[in-house]
């Protein structure tokens, strides 16, 4: 019940599929149970055992509805073997155990087809929930998780949460009614071979518990595991030229065959705990039967107190109830794994951002005077990367800041865009602290440019789209233009239309990033945040993206973090950083008369 708690409220929108596969299940067990039950008239047909009833019995209500029923059964016998013979007498009570095993049938399949409707919907709505999570946690969330870690939760834990969703209604609502219909029958039979079989049932049940007392500790060992092989592999296919180019493939063969063979181990161990559960059950259950056969025998042939007909049907009831009792202590373990995945599912979900907007957060749309940083202080663990920072960047104007790395340049930009949140002070757009905003109305108003051009594997429209869903073709092809990067994009196979493969890895590192530009400029931001967006490219390319970006910062708001000192020198303010802190800043010439630490780094790059 504590699972089914826990995943409620994916569980509430297709409750009614849920109702319907316990109402199915319910006729189920019942009908199981009559099917067996049916068996002993038959049997006392066959062997002429059945109680001659001549008058038709009246029903005298519920208390009596035993013998009414009985009697009324075996009237009905008496009456078709004196009219008809025994061999039609037979032949109804064959339909009769047809027709109920046939019932029992259709109803288990109704059943299975309606949790199929809530196992599916649940999995569904978990695998959206996790990945909406996953878009909307800060970015500081992945530098402490592995991404196979989050791919091992959306596909392996909740494929195991589907699974056991169908195993927690077995365990609670189908195989224990079916047990519970059957004992009733079996009461019904004879109280007294009951309660000696019940003498057996603590014994099991205590072994059975035993077996699968840690089984949801080593299956969050297996799951965990996964995560480790799957976070290699994602690694693996992210870096495979360096892998390759540093003769490193044995390093990583290794890595990854250490993980799978833990979790080879551990899913041994896991699956012969699960395996050892049904053969446990099933020689409980036959040394069961097997007292029971010695018990209920004697009552048969010593005592005289039960028919043959009532043992033999007895004995079906009993053994009925080992198939239930094997599924229980199957689905048991289902659920415990499932409560393990659950469990580390949620631990997702139910994760806090720190970045969420307030309540009373306001939505701007529009940039008029300037973006301030005020006494900006900021630690990613224990050491300050900024410290104290203050800079005001005029609308229109652009800021250049520069540095060796490490400096905290790109940390300014992860800032302004609220990747992260200050440590202490504040950033303000037109006098607002961006943390009283939306993120969504503050990022609205930035284009982003950064160092790797993050591309999709998709067509050069549809990455450029990012910046603009509605956007006509028009619209692309004159962002491609701004961009300099129509020249190459007409003369793909498929023009805008064409893909451009995983990570855009069918264009060279100068096109990749003048799409990156595009998307961009189709955007088209009041703000733009340029993160050392040229410092990976080679010379030629450079100019052709230094051309683009001197396009789209024409009358733009820009912070431009700059490695290549070439890019940056008509930018209105310039601004020298070392160890999180302002050494100069100024115009370019007045800098290099300056003759400070940005001279210095303009010799090391001989740009003069």
């Amino acid at each position: 019940m504590d699972y089914l708690k826990k995943l409620s409220r994916f569980i509430v929108p297709y409750k009614k599929y849920g109702i319907l596969n316990i109402i199915c299940n319910v006729f189920y067990a019942l009908f199981s149970t009559l099917a067996m039950v049916s068996l002993m008239p038959m049997i006392n047909v066959l062997f002429g055992e059945s109680e001659k009833v001549y008058k038709k019995p009246v029903y005298e209500g519920f208390k009596k509805l035993k013998p009414y029923a009985e009697d009324s059964l075996n009237y009905f016998i008496t009456t078709t073997t004196d009219n008809d013979g025994p061999q039609q007498a037979l032949l109804y009570m064959i339909v009769l155990i047809i027709s109920l095993f046939l019932l029992k049938n259709i109803f288990n399949y109704l059943a299975l087809y309606f949790i199929t409707f809530l196992r599916n919907g649940v999995l569904k709505d978990v695998r959206n929930d996790v990945y909406n999570k996953v878009l909307n946690l800060p970015i500081s969330y992945y530098t402490e998780k592995k991404k196979g870690d989050i791919i091992a939760r959306i596909s392996g834990d909740v494929n195991e949460v589907k699974n056991s969703l169908l195993a927690v209604l077995e365990l609670i609502v189908k195989e224990p009614l079916t047990i519970a219909f059957a004992i009733i029958a079996m009461f019904s039979i004879s109280v007294k071979l009951t309660i000696f079989v019940f003498l057996f049932i603590p014994v099991s049940g205590f072994i059975i518990s035993r077996i699968g007392k840690s089984l949801k500790r080593k299956s969050d060992k297996v799951q965990k595991e996964q995560g480790v092989f799957l976070s290699t592999l994602e690694e693996t296919l992210g870096g495979l030229k360096v892998i390759k180019g540093f003769n490193a493939e044995e390093r990583f063969n290794k890595k990854f065959q250490d993980s799978t063979t833990k979790f080879y181990n551990f899913s041994n161990t896991l699956l012969n705990r699960q395996n050892l559960a049904s053969p446990t059950s099933e020689f409980l259950g036959i040394v069961t039967i097997a007292a029971l056969l010695w018990y209920g025998g004697s009552m048969v042939l010593i005592e005289k107190t039960l028919s043959g007909g009532a043992f033999i049907t007895y004995m079906a009831l009993a053994y009925q109830i080992l198939t239930p009792a094997k599924a229980i202590s199957k689905a048991s373990y289902k659920v415990k794994a499932g409560n393990a995945a659950a469990d580390r599912i949620l631990e997702v979900i139910e994760s806090k951002s720190p970045l969420e907007d307030s309540t009373n957060a306001k939505s701007k749309l529009d940039f008029n005077t300037s973006i301030a940083l005020e006494n900006v202080s900021f630690k990613y663990e224990e050491d300050l990367v900024l410290k104290d920072f203050s800079i005001t960047v005029e609308k229109g104007k652009t800021l250049a800041l520069v540095g060796q790395s490490g400096s905290g340049k790109s940390t300014i930009a992860n800032l302004v865009t609220r990747f992260y949140d200050v440590t202490s002070g504040k950033i303000t757009i037109d006098g607002e602290n961006i943390k009283d905003l939306t993120k969504h109305s503050l990022r609205n108003l930035m284009g982003l440019v950064i160092q790797d051009s993050i591309l999709f594997n998709d067509t050069v429209k549809n990455n450029i789209l990012l910046g603009k869903q509605d956007a006509t073709d028009a619209e692309v092809e004159e962002a491609l233009k701004i961009a300099n990067a129509w020249e190459f994009v007409k003369d793909l196979p498929q023009g805008m239309h064409t893909n451009i493969g995983d990570s855009g890895n069918k264009l060279s590192g100068g096109q990749k990033q003048r799409l990156s530009i595009a998307r961009a400029v189709l955007k088209n931001p009041p703000i733009m945040i340029l993160d050392e967006a040229t410092s990976a490219l080679d010379t030629e390319s450079e100019r052709a993206v230094q051309v683009a970006l001197e396009n789209m910062m024409k009358n733009r708001t820009s912070i431009v973090i700059a490695h290549r000192l070439s890019t940056i020198q008509n930018a209105d303010t310039i601004v020298v950083m070392q160890k999180g802190e302002i050494v100069e800043q100024g115009k370019h010439n007045e800098l290099l008369n300056n003759k400070g630490v940005y001279s210095t780094l303009v010799k090391m790059q001989s740009i003069q």
